[in-house]
């Protein structure tokens, strides 16, 4: 907690240095940022993303062997699945009620002529399912490819665990190797106060308060549904899923959404958001890197939300009325691709176009809401990660493996420590 604090304080103080560059000295603020915010920055991200191949890989490889039985591990992965479609489907319906209540884009006078947006083409889904499986294993750890790594790590677990005391050294091996990681994520997180504070003045300061205002109830409205989202959805599964107080659930797990929310990546974030799981949440690690991994590469409950409050205020922008039939496709288009475009960069504006092109929207509407995603994203990562976290806790207590909160113990690969 006491590192969540320094990190809260220098959010704070990158918050008050970006508005007062941007209000008084913006031509400071150009160069402040080059060469200050933006490198503390990208150091520390540099720093996080260095770890995230060698966590994903060596975390779920030994989540494989503590799991062992095929048949649990498909139980698992079954239920992780579900848990994440269900909850982006929910969190979807969220965004679109709210938006058609408060209605974020009628009245506001938005200039729509000169909005304009290339839009990426998404691969198909079943380019995607089809490139789960890598065909070379060290150029997916070097391009970064998720779902490629998550795959090979859980067949050497497995291979590892059919095989048992044959390869014990090997299981020995990836639990000291585990160690040193997380005494590495332990260390660079140190820079973490350091890190917030050069993004969120970047950030803010390059946004400033006229882009706030003027998209202020689009704002409100995806802001609203991330808290409810959270609150209700989260909240309400971990205590009738999880068995456990949301209260505790969301205390503990803040150090790593203070993290999400510094830097915007859940990528980045999922070192420190699978040590707070397991050590604070008290999630077996062989549950905790499988479910928290492939949350970080699909599940996008903030994402969604983010779409579904975007579609209906572009929709009002451009005078357009959707029908039943129309906010129907939104929903069952933006959880088929929330799965679709999972390991593509940019993913959130890809799937916001495929969702605009689905309903006949036009996609130059997403300028529109380009000033304030930056702000916006690092609110929807922070709600992203614990929804994966959540899904941790619910599977544990499904599985009848999640630990005493009073317990300082925690189960690591094989061993309980």
């Amino acid at each position: 907690m006491k590192l969540a604090r320094n990190i809260i304080i220098a959010l704070i103080a990158g918050v008050v240095v970006g508005l007062v560059l941007n209000l008084f000295a913006p031509d400071t603020f150009g160069f402040t940022d080059k060469y200050l915010f933006k490198p503390l920055g990208t150091i520390f991200l540099n720093l996080m993303k260095m770890l995230v191949i060698p966590v994903v890989f060596v975390s779920i490889a030994l989540g494989t062997v503590g799991i062992g039985d095929p048949k649990k591990l498909g139980r698992i992965g079954g239920k992780t699945l579900g848990y994440f479609l269900a909850t982006t489907a929910i969190a979807i319906i969220i965004a679109l009620a709210l938006a058609l209540l408060l209605k974020p884009g009628a009245g506001g006078n938005f200039d729509t002529s000169g909005a304009n947006y290339e839009a990426a083409e998404a691969p198909p889904v079943t380019e995607t399912l089809l490139g789960i499986i890598p065909t070379n294993p060290i150029s997916a750890m070097a391009e970064g490819n998720m779902l490629q790594i998550i795959f090979f790590a859980a067949l050497v677990g497995f291979g590892i665990a059919m095989l048992g005391k044959r390869v014990e050294r090997v299981t020995e091996l990836l639990e000291q190797t585990n160690e040193l990681i997380m005494y590495l994520i332990t260390f660079v997180m140190k820079f973490a106060p350091y890190g917030a504070f050069g993004l969120i003045a970047s950030a803010v300061g390059s946004q400033g308060f006229d882009a706030l205002r003027a998209m202020g109830m689009y704002m409100v409205v995806v802001l609203g549904a991330l808290l409810i989202h959270s609150v209700v959805v989260y909240g309400g599964t971990v205590s009738l899923l999880g068995k456990r107080n949301p209260i505790w659930f969301f205390k503990n797990f803040f150090p790593a959404q203070v993290v999400a929310f510094s830097t915007a990546s859940s990528a980045a974030t999922l070192p420190i958001s699978m040590k707070t799981a397991q050590e604070r949440l008290k999630v077996p690690e062989s549950i905790s890197s499988f479910t928290q991994s492939l949350g970080a590469t699909i599940n996008m409950d903030g994402t969604a939300i983010m779409q579904g409050a975007a579609v209906v205020f572009i929709a009002q922008a451009f005078g357009i009325e959707l029908s039943m039939g129309q906010l129907l496709t939104v929903v069952l288009t933006a959880v088929l691709a929330s799965i679709g475009t999972a390991a593509v960069p940019g993913a959130g504006l890809i799937m916001l176009a495929m969702v605009l092109t689905s309903v006949g929207l036009p996609i130059e509407g997403i300028a529109l809401v380009l000033g304030v995603d930056r702000l916006l994203d690092m609110v929807r990562t922070a709600v992203n990660i614990t929804g994966d976290a959540a899904c941790a806790v619910v599977v544990a207590q499904t599985e009848g493996v999640l630990g005493d909160p009073n317990d300082d113990r925690v189960t690591v690969g094989t061993k309980t420590v």
